[in-house]
């Protein structure tokens, strides 16, 4: 990849701060090319990525690409109310360029906590030192701005001595992520195993779509510059080792992990030699690795909802919800979200545990379950009165209500049931940390932290 300038405009393509790393393109034309694309072409022919040869003509046929002579290429993403975008002369690698730019977007909230045009305005000369460190000469360099820390502040310029003003050998280590001499008083390591749960159940019961989406979080407070080897119960690990992976030795089940993606510290030619997880973390808060189950997972929290409408009068609700994990489990913090018409008034509950809240500019009931034993059947009543008006004007107004959603009658405010919910100590998966190692130099033991966390994700039941 060779990015010849890097430049941030607002909206409407207006520059609010530019770098040009390479002088080889004229960097004013570019900004106006760019700015000119954004408020002439259309919403729906805007592309990520296009080339703009030597009379200003937009190429947007690719095989046409290059055969008017040079030209530039513009590669812009949107970040709130800002666009980012690099522009090369060069036959570079569109999806690192992409990925340039994200980062940098995620550098700049780090270091600003908003990435907006305000903050901006308010640290150009910080932007300008980061745009000087993240690229030289159109080349990308160190995007970790824990290291990036280490030499740029947001304090005013102050004098320095010459040691303290070279950037950090991390810059020039093979490890760029974490720095030398780093020292703790007390050595430890927390690893979270989190997995979040989508899950759509039709109204007869029956799952359409579950999906468990999982992060390993770690924050480390290691001294030196320790290695750490990481076992998972991972299926082709144990297949590719001749264990047992049908889950009835001391190793339990093994799970099958697809679409993982590694941190950049994992060293990723051991993973695929051994599916061994070896890697010499950076200090302090960061995800080691995430992953996808697209597998039938039962669901863990089930709700029946019972409705009667009387017309022109009353509604009532029954809701019915069981805990479907084992009774040595509690989900903490569990919300019912039940939708309701938007017009009802007078509310009334009866529920056998938790409390009960009608939220009238959410259109929805809150059942709130503080601590949610597994094994559990709790029972909850919702009375609400309706207003005083006939059968035909009730249909016609939910028939209005309904429209947009592209549902009739009183089934208009009918939106599935959602829940909400944290199960600590429990993975819907079955993964299992088998063991963390941790080896350095000085041999200091260390204390390794191991947590799971089941979350609902995108949790939907639908209301028969």
């Amino acid at each position: 990849m060779v990015a010849s300038a890097v430049f941030i405009t607002d909206l409407s393509g207006k520059a609010i701060i530019s770098r040009d790393y390479r002088g080889d393109i004229p960097l004013t034309k570019a900004i106006e090319t760019f700015s000119k694309y954004l408020t002439e072409v259309d919403e729906e022919f805007k592309k990520p990525v296009f080339f703009v040869d030597s009379n200003g003509d937009v190429i947007s046929d690719p095989e046409e690409v290059g055969t008017t002579g040079t030209g530039e290429t513009f590669v812009y993403v949107q970040s709130n109310n800002l666009y980012m975008c690099a522009v090369t002369q060069r036959n570079s690698n569109i999806a690192l360029i992409v990925t340039f730019l994200f980062r940098l977007a995620s550098v700049f909230k780090d270091y600003f906590g908003t990435f907006e045009e305000e903050s901006i305005r308010d640290n150009f000369v910080c932007i300008y030192e980061l745009l000087d460190e993240t690229m030289d000469h159109g080349l990308p360099q160190s995007l970790d701005s824990t290291i990036l820390r280490s030499f740029i502040t947001q304090e005013g310029n102050r004098m320095a001595e010459d040691s303290k003003s070279k950037p950090p050998v991390a810059l020039t280590n093979a490890v760029s992520w974490r720095a030398e001499g780093i020292k703790h008083k007390k050595n430890e390591i927390f690893l979270d195993v989190v997995e979040k749960l989508n899950l759509l159940v039709s109204a007869n019961g029956t799952v359409l779509h579950s999906e468990i989406l999982g992060a390993v979080k770690m924050r480390s407070f290691l001294s030196g510059m320790p290695e750490l080897k990481l076992g998972l119960n991972d299926k082709v690990m144990f297949d590719a080792t001749g264990r047992n992976s049908t889950g009835t030795g001391r190793t339990g089940k093994a799970v099958e992990l697809e679409d993982i993606k590694f941190h950049q510290c994992v060293r990723l030619a051991r993973f695929e030699n051994d599916r061994t997880i070896s890697f010499i973390p950076p200090d302090g808060e960061f995800d080691l690795m995430t992953y996808r189950l697209n597998t039938q997972v039962k669901p863990l929290i089930w709700v029946e909802a019972v409705v009667e409408p009387h017309r022109g009068s009353r509604i009532e609700y029954m809701i019915k919800t069981r805990s479907q994990f084992k009774s040595r489990s509690v989900a903490n913090n569990v919300e019912i979200i039940i939708p309701v018409p938007p017009d009802v008034d007078s509310p009334s509950f009866k529920s056998s545990v938790g409390n009960v809240t009608y939220l009238p500019d959410k259109d929805a009931v809150v059942w709130t379950i503080k601590q949610f034993h597994g094994g559990r059947e709790y029972l909850m009543r919702a009375h609400f009165g309706l207003p005083s008006i006939s059968a035909a004007d009730y249909d016609a107004g939910d028939k209005k209500k309904g429209a947009a959603h592209g549902q009739t009658g009183e089934n208009a405010w009918k939106s599935p049931i959602a829940v909400k919910f944290e199960i600590p100590y429990f993975t819907v998966s079955g993964i299992q940390v088998r063991y963390l190692k941790i080896i350095e130099r000085s041999g200091y033991q260390a204390l390794p932290w191991v947590r799971y966390i089941t979350q609902n994700g995108d949790y939907q039941l639908r209301m028969a």
